[in-house]
């Protein structure tokens, strides 16, 4: 059974007295930094020296210095760069300038798990995963709430790591939520195949197939985009909410009829299958040679697919709606 913890087993004292680098300033890191500011903590951010993102987070407060200067000067070393990034920054600035009893904190298990960062054992090594997007990080926070957050440990060599991983993730708002035990394995792998069997690839393509359906069939492509694309959120907004019952609750009985006798035929024993053989590429570790591949080669693979997903018909249906609608910023 999963364990829990509470504001109430946050020692804050330890996080106070270290000072933090937050590396990186993107969709994580900037939403981390500047939720860990206004909690009252010891921030910096770390930016290669030619980032464009240096003037925003000198703009915003925050004292701007390298990876290196902060693997020299700073307690916690706070990973917000992305996955197949890190490793090069980690071996080339940080590892060089560790010294013992520092924190590497990280957002995402993956170059701890795939063994492409292995820290010295006199390092602790720590997880907060907030299960949240960075701009949801943020709102939440602004709002005085917060989203939910995975906590893990992979290496204690201070006997404080559990402390210093729950104090940051009382700075970004995480704790006011929820904050649940995992491990670097276990959040690692659930979330790249929640992002690919389901969320950033599964449902997508769901979308995209429904709409194709209709629009082969004869219906206008607006008249899909909003039946299985925009009415998505919807329903997304009630799974959160109310789970499955009570999103099957709130919504018609014909929907609920249709959806619960059909569902099963779209999404069948062959499509539970192939999500096995996705999840077994995922912990063989075979997705993310592909993937570290795929970007030391400049990423080809990529760039075609975003291009022929930009030029679908659903995608230049919806551009148009959505600014009809005022959705498009």
């Amino acid at each position: 059974m999963a364990h829990f913890y509470s504001e109430s087993d946050i020692q804050l004292d330890r996080i106070r007295s270290q000072k933090i680098a937050v590396i990186g300033y993107g969709s994580q890191g900037r939403p981390h930094a500047l939720n860990l500011l206004d909690s009252g903590l010891d921030i910096t951010v770390a930016l290669y020296e030619t980032s464009p993102s240096r003037v925003r987070a000198l703009d915003e407060g925050f004292s701007v210095i390298t990876a290196q200067e902060a693997a020299q000067r700073c307690d916690i070393l706070a990973f917000c760069v992305p996955d197949v990034k890190m490793a090069a920054i980690y071996h080339a600035e940080i590892a060089p300038h560790l010294r013992p009893g520092q924190t590497l904190l990280f957002i995402h298990g993956f170059n701890i798990h795939f063994g492409l960062i292995s820290p010295p054992p006199d390092v602790d090594v720590a997880l907060v995963a907030p299960k949240g997007a960075g701009y949801g990080v943020r709102k939440n926070f602004e709002e005085h709430s917060g989203v939910p957050g995975l906590i893990a440990i992979h290496q204690d060599a201070t006997g404080q790591a559990l402390q210093t991983a729950l104090g940051y993730a009382w700075g970004l708002g995480c704790a006011r939520v929820m904050l649940m035990e995992t491990t670097f394995k276990e959040e690692t792998v659930t979330d790249l195949f929640g992002e690919q069997a389901v969320l950033c690839g599964g449902i997508p393509e769901l979308v995209k197939a429904g709409f194709q359906t209709l629009v082969d069939a004869g219906y206008q492509p607006e008249a899909a985009y909003f039946e299985v694309l925009h009415e998505t959120k919807l329903i997304v907004d009630l799974l959160v909410a109310k789970g499955l019952t009570g999103m099957r609750q709130a919504i018609s009985d014909t929907a609920e009829w249709g959806g619960l006798i059909q569902g099963p035929t779209v999404i069948d024993e062959q499509v539970r299958e192939r999500m096995k053989k996705v999840l077994a590429a995922i912990e063989s570790g075979e997705f993310t040679r592909e993937w570290i591949e795929e970007d030391a080669c400049g990423r080809p693979n990529l760039k075609r697919l975003e291009f022929s997903e930009q030029t679908l018909q659903v995608e230049t249906a919806g551009r148009e709606l959505r600014k009809r609608m005022n959705l498009e910023q």
